[in-house]
């Protein structure tokens, strides 16, 4: 039996929560069913369990995305949550940011499958484009790594006031307790645990948020960002 072959019934909700994106949702678990595990973006175990766990766990975060922003999807992989979301949302500006090359390939070529125009796919790690991107209203996150380490990478890409939104399991209040200082150190001025997708997904999705004030980053990546500004300022005057 092939993987393809692998995935469930698509559920009754999907129909409601991707509307007229629903075909190319169905096209995208398609995707990640067959190219997405023969190239290792996923695992073969997932596949029974892709809408539930995956697509759908993924699209209910537009529930808490304010309208007409731009988005950073931060170590999108496969683009969860960045694809799901952005089928469910043609207001936002999204940019998938992914450092390997084998998954910057795969995005690029369901962007362009999916005539995602609303979408770019960035090849690079979050603090290797700070200074490089224009800063974003929100930077989403899936499962990659725990959450003072995220923020690290995620924070210092916001624009001021903007905020961070990382889908987490059931150790999403532990994570928040322990990153407390960090995230106050990063500019962090409010945190929060949402629950997300009632009546889409059992469990709820749970997404802490991290909302910063006018320094995203901190007092260190001030710094930073503005070396990279006054880099990229002479690299234009020079080319």
């Amino acid at each position: 039996m092939t993987e393809a072959a692998e995935l469930p019934p698509v559920p009754e909700q999907a129909r409601d929560v991707f509307g007229d994106r629903y075909a190319d949702a169905v096209r995208y678990a398609e995707l990640l069913a067959e190219a997405g595990v023969k190239r290792g973006l996923i695992g073969p175990r997932e596949v029974p369990r892709l809408w539930e766990r995956h697509l759908l766990n993924c699209a209910v975060l537009s529930e808490v995305v304010p309208e007409g922003v731009t988005v950073c999807d931060v170590g999108s992989g496969a683009g969860l949550p960045g694809i799901p979301l952005a089928l469910v949302r043609d207001d936002l500006k999204i940019t998938l940011l992914e450092p390997l090359l084998r998954r910057t390939n795969f995005l690029t070529e369901v962007v362009e499958l999916l005539g995602l125009d609303h979408v770019t796919v960035v090849r690079g790690r979050a603090e290797e484009v700070m200074g490089k991107l224009p800063p974003v209203h929100v930077v989403t996150a899936r499962a990659v790594a725990p959450l003072d380490r995220l923020a690290t990478w995620g924070v210092p890409l916001l624009r001021p006031y903007g905020e961070m939104l990382a889908l987490k399991g059931d150790t999403a209040e532990e994570e928040l307790k322990a990153a407390a200082t960090a995230l106050s150190k990063l500019g962090a001025v409010e945190t929060s645990i949402l629950h997300v997708g009632d009546g889409v997904v059992d469990p709820m999705s749970t997404v802490v948020r991290v909302e910063v004030g006018e320094s995203p980053g901190g007092v260190r990546f001030a710094a930073k960002r503005a070396k990279a500004a006054r880099t990229g300022r002479t690299r234009r005057r020079r080319g």
